[in-house]
């Protein structure tokens, strides 16, 4: 089993399932998406992207894993910021308002291929100037979708509320992800 994502969020949560993986990542995949596509259809376009990129690179038994975590408010979509001042704008944006979180999965082998979107929605408190910065400078919000890691300090103040899979929030929706694994024809006797 292949996880294809440098994100240590992700690596943290597949190790909590023990199963035996190896990371590996492809350079320079393209994350763009066509005009037109909303929310968790973005995810989901991402994380095919990201397998199919794979598919030259895959022995007969390799199972990749890719992911794509996008962050969804009103239509607009925020994915890792550019830079501090995206990340203080997106936070802006969060801040006293509801927005939804979508991770797309796609678990491909030569032989089959498994995707699907998990969504959760999310309430955040409203953030003050200081507290934006706070987390801007003492944090690594740069390689976060939305400019956030719910599991840090961010998380702790500012969010007042979730509905549906907190582990999607933090980029893997690891329960379906088992479910999953535990049906994936590969893997089944």
């Amino acid at each position: 089993m292949i996880l294809a994502s440098n994100s240590p969020r992700r690596n943290e949560l597949l190790n909590g399932l023990g199963v035996k993986y190896t990371v590996k990542t492809l350079k320079d995949v393209d994350e763009s998406y066509p005009e037109g596509l909303k929310g968790a259809d973005v995810a989901q376009y991402i994380a095919s992207k990201k397998a199919d990129a794979f598919l030259g690179h895959m022995k007969p038994n390799d199972l990749v894993i890719t992911a794509d975590t996008i962050v969804c408010k009103d239509e607009q979509i925020f994915g890792k910021p550019t830079d501090r001042a995206d990340a203080i704008r997106m936070l802006h944006a969060l801040s006293g308002a509801v927005h939804w979180v979508f991770t797309g999965v796609c678990l491909t082998s030569r032989k089959y291929s498994k995707s699907f979107t998990v969504g959760t929605q999310v309430t955040f408190a409203c953030l003050t100037e200081e507290e934006i910065n706070y987390y801007v400078d003492h944090f690594k919000p740069l390689d976060k979708a939305g400019a956030y890691g719910v599991q840090e300090w961010i998380g702790f103040v500012g969010v007042e509320q979730i509905s549906g899979s907190y582990f999607n929030v933090m980029g893997l929706p690891v329960h379906k992800l088992y479910t999953i694994l535990k049906d994936f024809e590969p893997y089944s006797e």
